[in-house]
């Protein structure tokens, strides 16, 4: 079995050393408890805070290993404090007694403490003794359990169902309503209305392995999921399976909704019967969380939520979600799954102010709301702006003062073009030795569209800013790879430079030249000495600028060109692996191939 691998020291010390960093994370906000594994609000143990002196206190927690689940959500408008115990182990009586004492003291005067306790037999005991203690002392305390998870039938045991992610929901509200004032019994009661509207279901794709651990946990094989995984990787209702996340939402979202809600049956005597009807029916408004459990990428998270939403908002469940949450809010350390929390606000709007009221929590992600009709202004697509290529014409025309332009340019590109086709098995040769073989095609390619479209008119040679933005389309749909990206960048930064210029001549040219070169440096970025193409480009450029003469560029180019040969290092393109063995003596063939196309320029410009 494979060792797992964590970033921690021993084992023994990584919640205490969790909370170390945790205070170094936030200096200003957290403090810890002395003497136990306790988190408090910097604020509400502050003595001289008036604002909170009577302000109801919330403390949650239990085993370590959920974060940021409890400590991420200590502040104003969620927890006042956060119990942390060893990892997937509710924490002691002593430590949680010690946080309502904490809390409760302010100035000589006992405040109220609600404490949040998740449903797991160890946390309901040892939470509940410190409730118990507490009231002897003085101390209104009361206690609220959290039994979200739809995993296994209500009528099942007295264990009853789990307390997963919609905790943090209840956090947010009850945080939310005590910032607001409400008595103890005030938000107990919000909070029962909360948790009887809301259900969670989890699905693992591996399961969680704890740090310390001998072996890494493979009980889901390659193939298998689990449905219900608790977050402590207790064995869930059924595995299956990998689904994809239109079959995972749809098993998930009805087990929820059969997992029902319990009301009160009034018509039956005066405490009313209690029965389990659907958590949700057509035409009720939602909440939906989508949580990930330790290890799950938020794209894997973003897919599962639209196959959620797109679902309980279809024909079939005929729902709203008023509010999308998607993100990580209880996790099970390295847990590869996610679970998904309902929280049914049909009629509730108390309830969704609280959830969208202000905190300062670390962990919490204020989630976007519309109020503005029934559709989400996200739903409706921002047109594409199309551009006809055609729209060239349209761009600026400088006067053309160069004699002959249309004839000259169709020369030249006829014998440009004619040279570099018949030049493929040379670079061919060369790139097959000091690339991937592939640069002679490529350039054959791009010469070979060249005179095709030169022969059916759909290169313009009559103007050079309409001429460099045609080559540039040429190039980009037929030589792909890197030599055929950085030639259409090169012919189209010339069509655009020479479109802002009053007139062009041959210094314009020689300018524009330039800055297409420049502009193949800045995106590719290579430079003379790189064994690219660029050996030849850049010194023929800048003999073109001092010049206006293609003899010289041509001489240049390859100059630069051949003197790539005794280039033993290349720092871009292919050649970048080869060792100097390989590498020496043979030519860049992309440099070679300007120089071709250089001399072919040349030699029709100098017959003129």
């Amino acid at each position: 079995m494979p060792k797992p691998k964590k970033i921690i020291n021993d084992p023994a010390d990584a919640v205490g050393e969790f909370i170390e960093g945790l205070l170094l994370q936030y200096p200003n906000h957290l403090r810890k408890l002395q003497n136990h594994h306790v988190l408090l609000s910097s604020a509400a143990t502050a003595a001289c805070n008036t604002e909170m002196s009577t302000q109801v206190q919330l403390l949650s927690g239990g085993g370590s290993g959920h974060e940021p689940s409890h400590a991420g959500w200590i502040g104003d408008g969620m927890l006042q404090g956060a119990i942390c115990g060893g990892i997937f182990a509710s924490p002691s009586v002593h430590a949680v007694l010690a946080a309502v004492r904490a809390v409760a003291t302010n100035s000589g005067t006992n405040r109220a403490v609600l404490l949040i306790v998740k449903n797991y037999t160890g946390d309901r005991l040892n939470f509940g003794r410190a409730v118990e203690t507490a009231n002897q002392e003085g101390i209104a305390c009361q206690m609220v359990v959290v039994a979200d998870d739809c995993a296994l039938p209500r009528t099942k045991g007295i264990t009853g169902a789990r307390g997963v992610a919609g905790t943090v929901l209840v956090h947010k509200v009850a945080g939310a309503a005590a910032a607001n004032n409400l008595s103890l019994d005030d938000i107990v009661r919000l909070v029962h209305r909360v948790t009887a509207r809301m259900g969670t279901l989890g699905v693992a794709l591996d399961s969680v392995t704890v740090p310390g651990a001998e072996q890494v946990n493979t009980r889901l094989d390659e193939l298998t999921i689990e449905i219900g995984l608790g977050i402590h990787g207790e064995a869930g209702m059924k595995q299956s399976p990998l689904l994809t996340a239109d079959e995972m939402a749809r098993q998930v979202i009805a087990t929820i909704q059969a997992h029902g809600r319990i009301v009160k049956d009034q018509n039956t005597d005066k405490s009313g019967a209690e029965r389990i009807v659907p958590l949700f029916q057509s035409g009720d408004e939602l909440v939906v969380m989508v949580n990930n459990l330790g290890a799950t990428s938020n794209f894997e998270m973003s897919i599962l939520a639209r196959s959620c939403i797109k679902l309980l908002e279809s024909g079939e469940y005929g729902c709203k979600a008023k509010r999308v949450m998607v993100g990580t809010f209880m996790t099970s350390f390295d847990m590869h799954g996610v679970s998904l929390t309902i929280l049914n606000v049909t009629g509730q709007e108390d309830i969704l102010a609280l959830l969208d009221a202000p905190t300062n929590a670390p962990a919490w992600m204020n989630c976007d709301i519309w109020k503005y009709g029934d559709e989400r202004p996200s739903a409706t697509q921002v047109p594409e702006v199309i551009v006809d290529q055609a729209s060239v014409a349209d761009m600026k025309m400088p006067p053309v003062d160069l004699l002959c332009f249309a004839e000259v340019a169709k020369s030249m590109l006829a014998s440009a073009t004619a040279a570099l086709a018949e030049a493929e098995p040379l670079l061919t040769k060369y790139d097959t030795i000091v690339g991937d073989g592939d640069c002679g095609i490529t350039m054959k390619r791009g010469a070979v569209e060249v005179q095709k479209r030169l022969s059916d008119g759909s290169i313009a040679t009559d103007h050079p800013v309409k001429l460099f933005a045609a080559l540039a389309d040429a190039v980009s749909t037929s030589m792909g790879g890197t030599s055929g990206i950085l030639m259409e960048l090169m012919f189209r930064k010339m069509s655009s430079t020479l479109s802002r210029v009053d007139k062009i001549g041959a210094a314009e040219l020689s300018q524009a030249a330039q800055t297409g070169v420049d502009a193949v440096c800045l995106y590719g970025g290579a430079q003379v000495g790189s064994r690219t193409m660029l050996d030849a480009l850049v010194p023929a450029a800048a003999a073109l600028v001092t010049s206006n003469n293609l003899s010289e560029g041509a001489v240049k180019a390859r100059v630069g060109a051949d003197g790539t040969a005794a280039m033993k290092v290349a720092s871009a393109g292919r050649s970048n692996y080869l060792s100097e063995q390989t590498l020496d003596g043979t030519p860049d063939p992309g440099a070679i191939a300007v120089a071709i196309i250089l001399e072919a320029l040349a030699k029709v410009a100098s017959s003129l």
